[in-house]
């Protein structure tokens, strides 16, 4: 038998083959079939299998029958797996292979640097209790041991992928330190006169101590790296570690035969003792100075993801459900849709929903970048991660796990953190040739010196190739980039500018028109019902309302729910219509008792042939002139009345649209409100040019034209007739407050929706370009004037040569410093 079934939580290559293993591994299954963009699983059985047996496998993906609903079914289920740290998703930080994922930690296959994992979106688990001499007792709170009564202390944390690599790599380091030491202080003391070493015994002997010395550095402690070097030289997709292995390997192997068998080299090799000249210093340095700049790249790679941990800190643990009126404290991965948690004073909302009881304030800083709380009272919705303020409330959860906000936020900074701007295309062309130019450099540098080069020219000739071979670091060039982008990013989110992909970044910065749609986006988008108008002769006021009530009853938008609300407040019921129809851009229309009835602007009345009366035109162009939106409504062949709704101008609007302006870009607003509405806004917003009347496919055509003329156009809107243009511009910038149609239309969307934080966007933007462009040119200034002077290009003019211990030392600073460069970015003012 074969069944379908809904994955939730897939959300790149990795994950599908994760889940494709894991549900292959159960108990009966015969295939498996897993379809990433569908999030769907095939599977075939023997016989039927209990969903719980996947769910197990499956840790913190959720597995549910095809058309159910993954929230129905959460309570059957068992909770997912709690994992402390990381999600088991990692990913090479250079992207070599743009935004693949890996199911483990290791090395990249291409570049051959150290994987990255993911941040997890679950929740951090609570701590655990142990008993110090019985291990096997843990609770989930304090107290004494059942077996011998020893007070239970707090179990140390499982450390993530991230930090065991670091103290994996420190011990490796120091073990390295400890053997390279007396290598080098060996070697040094040759340049004393009188070398008082050599009372103990001779050179001879000492080369042999080196070697002895240089065998855990090389053979145990730096190893990886000949490993890497050897993989990338058989899959061809040479690196950084093909050099050093190539430049370290060369110095090593030269001085294990020169030590074993001196008689087969030439006389310019030796020393005046007549043994060969061994460079075990140069290659125990150079290795344990590369594996230093691992250990500092592996400290600093945990610091470019910060923003990620500070936005997974905001997830509380633990939550207070109540249940027939009693309250009970459980994990936050227990909490399912619909349930009733009490929300204390200074608690974390654990999960999105709206407050059912109550009022208080919450401090949203967290997630929108403001700082001043906001009121929410009844029937307002709140977000996970963000703060209660004094007041307690009870919430119903709406939105758990995954599907929270903060937990969208997270994904989406982890998905654009992997992507790659086209700016580095640049880098990863000139990266592809690196490796086997490089090589030819030293191969070049080796004959030059053997040729033209002083006495001892071959010495000379090795010591300059190897140089050469260990300054180049085309893994700064790889850096540049992503390095940039994934702080940016992170920065964004903290700002409440979440980011698509790095390329929406680079496009930002080069936008010079901005379209902005009107409701929702300039204003407040909380729109109220001021007036009704009526043509006495017709119909009265409440029967327009009656009218009115019916058929938005039926209707999503917010100018609907606006007219609804406020024929409530009237004391008007609710009346079933029929052949309901809503006309995008226009309004709607359907049929009551027998009667149709048509509401919205002139253009939907006009359509319909129905006139509209001389009073009721004049009486409507005042308010339209004031910036307020009229609908008219026509029962059967005549327009009878007129319904006056204003929403308020956003106070940050006037500002924002000011700065933008102030940075060379033009803001054009277009709206679907009528002419003398659309003037009175831009008049007030001293907007330079504006459209009314704009349908979906004229703010599609609005968008081509512009572009057609050279314009880089960036689009903001909220809503569903916002969605064509949001994709068809160069940057869609979706305001979170709007449809989830516009956001996924979007390539930046605001978390709190106001048009500050284009600002943000425009300037974050500015500055993560600017960061990128600054690390380009440090790499390529780097390696263009490292690698010459490598080769001895300063020699005949000054005498100057680079020793292959200080080339190490240089290439792995380099890289470390393009990162420490890109961590500015959390710093900067936007």
């Amino acid at each position: 038998m074969q069944h379908t079934y809904h994955i939730h939580g897939m959300s790149c290559q990795g994950c599908q083959n994760h889940v494709e293993k894991a549900l292959a591994q159960v108990e009966g299954v015969k295939s498996v079939s897993v379809d990433l963009e569908k999030a769907t699983a095939k599977i075939e059985m023997e016989s039927h299998i209990p969903l719980a047996d996947f769910q197990k496998v499956l840790g913190h993906y959720t597995i549910h029958p095809q058309g159910e609903h993954h929230h129905e079914h959460h309570q059957h289920k068992e909770p997912p797996k709690k994992i402390e740290n990381g999600n088991g998703v990692f990913y090479c930080p250079m992207h070599c292979e743009g935004d693949k994922t890996y199911d483990e930690p290791g090395d990249c296959p291409v570049c051959g640097m150290d994987l990255v994992e993911e941040q997890n979106l679950t929740a951090v688990k609570e701590t655990v209790y142990t008993c110090p001499m019985h291990p096997e007792i843990e609770r989930d709170e304090p107290g004494s041991c059942p077996i011998c009564g020893m007070d239970l202390v707090p179990k140390a944390p499982d450390l993530s992928a991230e930090e065991k690599n670091y103290r994996h790599l420190k011990r490796k380091f120091w073990i390295a330190v400890g053997f390279t030491l007396p290598i080098f202080l060996i070697a040094m003391s040759e340049m004393l006169s009188n070398n008082p070493i050599y009372d103990l015994m001779g050179i001879k002997y000492w080369n042999w101590v080196q070697f002895g010395l240089s065998l855990p550095v090389v053979f145990y402690a730096t190893w990886m790296f000949f490993e890497r070097a050897y993989k990338s030289i058989v899959s061809w997709n040479l690196n950084m570690f093909t050099l050093i292995g190539i430049g370290a390997g060369v110095a090593w192997i030269f001085s294990f035969f020169g030590l074993l068998f001196p008689d087969i080299f030439p006389n310019q090799f030796k020393t005046e003792s007549g043994t060969v000249h061994v460079y075990f210093e140069a290659a125990t340095v150079i290795l344990t100075l590369v594996l230093l700049g691992q250990l500092l790249e592996a400290r600093a790679h945990s610091k470019t993801n910060s923003a990620v941990k500070e936005l997974l800190k905001l997830a509380p643990n633990k939550a207070i459900r109540v249940v027939n009126g009693k309250e009970e404290e459980i994990h936050v991965d227990e909490i399912a849709v619909n349930d009733i948690l009490r929300i204390k004073p200074g608690d974390k909302i654990p999960v999105d929903g709206i407050i059912t009881d109550g009022a208080t304030a919450i401090d949203e800083s967290m997630i929108t970048g403001e700082p001043i709380p906001v009121d929410k009272s009844i029937n307002d919705t709140v977000s996970s991660g963000t703060i209660n303020g004094n007041g307690s409330v009870l919430m119903k959860a709406e939105k758990v796990g995954a599907d929270t906000l903060l937990s969208q936020i997270i994904q989406m900074v982890n998905n654009a953190s992997r992507s790659k701007a086209p700016i580095q295309k640049l880098a990863d062309t000139v990266s592809s040739y690196f490796v086997p130019i490089v090589v030819i450099i030293a191969a070049i540098t080796f004959v030059i010196w053997t040729v033209w080069g002083p006495s001892p020219a071959y010495v000379y000739a090795l010591v300059n190739a190897i140089a050469v071979l260990i300054i180049a670091c085309p893994c700064a060039l790889g850096l540049a980039t992503p390095m940039s982008v994934m702080v940016g990013v992170g920065k964004g989110a903290l700002l409440g500018v979440l980011i698509k992909n790095a390329e929406a970044l680079e496009t930002m910065a080069k936008v010079n028109t901005l379209i902005v749609d009107k409701t929702g986006t300039i204003t407040e988008g909380k729109p109220t019902v001021e007036k009704i108008g009526i043509d006495e002769a017709q119909t009265s006021e409440e029967e327009a309302l009656q009218y009115i009530m019916a058929i938005n009853s039926q209707s999503e938008h917010p100018l609907a729910k606006a007219s609804v609300k406020y024929a409530k407040e009237k004391g008007i019921a609710v009346q079933n219509i029929d052949k309901f129809n809503s006309v995008t851009g226009k309004g709607v229309e359907g049929v009551l008792n027998g009667k149709k009835i048509v509401l919205g602007n002139d253009k939907l009345v006009m359509s319909n042939h129905y006139e509209i009366p001389k009073k009721l035109q004049e009486e409507a162009a005042e308010h339209q002139k004031q910036g307020k939106t009229v609908s008219f409504l026509a029962v059967e062949d005549k327009t009878v009345a007129y319904m006056v709704i204003s929403d308020k101008i956003k106070t940050s609007s006037k500002k924002a649209i000011q700065q933008l302006q102030q940075n060379g870009v033009e803001v054009i607003m277009l709206t679907g409100d009528h002419q003398s509405t659309a003037a009175a806004v831009a008049a007030d917003l001293h907007l330079t040019d504006f459209k009314a009347q704009m349908m979906p496919e004229d703010k599609l055509k609005a968008v081509e034209q512009l572009q057609s003329e050279g314009k880089i156009v960036a689009m903001a809107g909220d809503g569903i007739n916002d969605a064509p243009a949001l994709a068809k511009s160069d940057v869609g910038i979706a305001m979170g407050t709007g449809t989830d149609v516009a956001m996924e239309s979007a390539d930046i969307t605001l978390v709190k929706g106001d048009l500050d934080g284009i600002v943000k966007a425009d300037k974050l933007s500015k500055k993560v370009m600017k960061n990128i462009k600054q690390n380009l040119f440090f790499a390529f200034v780097y390696n263009v004037l490292g690698i010459p002077i490598a080769a001895g290009v300063l020699y005949p003019f000054f005498g100057l040569l680079l020793s292959p211990m200080i080339a190490a030392l240089a290439m792995s600073f380099s890289s470390v410093s393009v990162i420490a460069n890109a961590l500015r970015l959390r710093k900067v003012n936007i």
